[in-house]
């Protein structure tokens, strides 16, 4: 269909999702039970960006940024842009222009399953994005996608309004009904890793700290002194 664009969504506090780019995706992922995650190509354009904030879904057209620029004026403070195009493309959709125009509006970043360009005047400027591509191929300003629906990007559906957790480790999805899961579950994880820290750092084991021992016995891992001790194992 194409043309529709939604001007108002539900949005999380930015001060409620800020901790979820603290713990980063690894972990949120981990205390969600291993959900959300999108597919591996979605990378930083430049390591050591961590953000959390609202999706802003925009689809577009193979070759055509015209609702990036559509979605410019609806961004606020705390949102990151979603984008996808109806068919696969890797064109350089997106470039160090509308960088400044939505950092000047307060987004975060931007996920983007196309191309992405300029790269190097982004990463000046401080404005992450995760793109499927690097490609300084061009685009046009010709076709009407939508704003705001719901999508599927890199393999995971994303609504208006939920939270997208991005750092070098990838990109992540958090329903916006399971953010306060996500903070609770979340913290939890980071309290039991400080521990385990400890105790690797103590000098113990994986085997011991994750309680392992028994758990390998049973499925038949046998330890042996030395080589020798297998000749009557295999006979």
């Amino acid at each position: 269909m194409g043309g529709i664009v939604v001007r108002k969504i539900e949005r999380s506090p930015a001060a409620q999702l800020a901790p979820l780019a603290e713990r980063g995706v690894a972990t949120v992922h981990e205390a969600l039970g291993r959900t959300g995650l999108m597919a591996a190509y979605m990378r930083p354009i430049y390591p050591g960006a961590s953000i959390a904030g609202n999706a802003v879904t925009v689809t577009v057209a193979p070759g055509d940024n015209t609702m990036i620029h559509v979605v410019v004026e609806l961004c606020q403070a705390g949102d990151v842009v979603v984008v996808v195009p109806t068919s696969p493309c890797e064109d350089g959709y997106f470039g160090d222009l509308f960088g400044g125009a939505l950092k000047a509006r307060g987004v975060l970043g931007v996920v983007i399953e196309a191309g992405c360009r300029d790269i190097r005047t982004l990463k000046e400027m401080v404005f992450p994005v995760w793109s499927k591509a690097v490609f300084a191929q061009g685009t046009v300003k010709e076709t009407l996608g939508d704003i705001n629906l719901p999508l599927v990007c890199a393999g995971r559906r994303v609504e208006p309004g939920d939270a997208i957790v991005a750092d070098d480790d990838g990109v992540l999805v958090v329903p916006r009904a399971r953010i306060v899961e996500a903070l609770d579950a979340s913290r939890a994880r980071i309290d039991k890793e400080a521990t385990n820290r400890r105790r690797f750092a103590a000098g113990e084991v994986g085997l011991d700290v994750y309680g392992m021992r028994e758990k390998l016995a049973g499925k038949g891992l046998a330890y042996y002194d030395d080589a020798a001790a297998l000749d009557g194992v295999r006979r």
